[in-house]
């Protein structure tokens, strides 16, 4: 659906501001999916992120500063989140055996097999279906390209 019909807007200033209204109106409507997605797995978009970063870190440990550095939305406390995905034997936390101010963070077979229904899900999720990989690219490119 037209991003005018979506959000009930007829005109905009010009097309550099509605690119600018359907990025932010885009990216919460994709965390919206994103979080019906997850919610039958029980943990919430940023908890999925820190899975995601700690499974791209196996074997290798990550430590909470690394994980805020990698971390999508920079305000999300990433101390309590990792103590979340503890809670549900996600991921262990050990002292780093090279620096014994730090704590080291893994994903754990639990958080593996997870993310591997996740992916499934994601898998078959129509979102995919809807454009080909070359146009994937392209808004990759482009986006990338506005962040520059």
């Amino acid at each position: 659906m037209r991003l005018e019909e979506e959000i009930n807007q007829k005109q905009f200033r010009n097309e550099f501001h509605k690119l600018a209204v359907n990025i932010i109106y885009t990216a919460s409507w994709m965390k919206l999916k994103t979080q019906h997605v997850l919610r039958p797995h029980g943990i919430s978009s940023e908890q999925y992120n820190v899975l995601r970063i700690l499974r791209g870190q196996y074997p290798n440990p990550a430590s909470v500063n690394m994980i805020i550095d990698r971390m999508l939305d920079k305000n999300s406390n990433a101390s309590r989140i990792v103590d979340k995905l503890i809670e549900k034997d996600l991921v262990i936390r050990k002292e780093s055996l090279t620096d014994r101010r730090q704590v080291d963070v893994f994903i754990n077979a639990n958080g593996q097999k997870l993310l591997e229904e996740i992916d499934m899900d994601n898998a078959n999720n129509e979102l995919f279906q809807l454009i080909s990989t070359e146009e994937a690219a392209k808004i990759n490119q482009i986006l990338d390209k506005i962040r520059g």
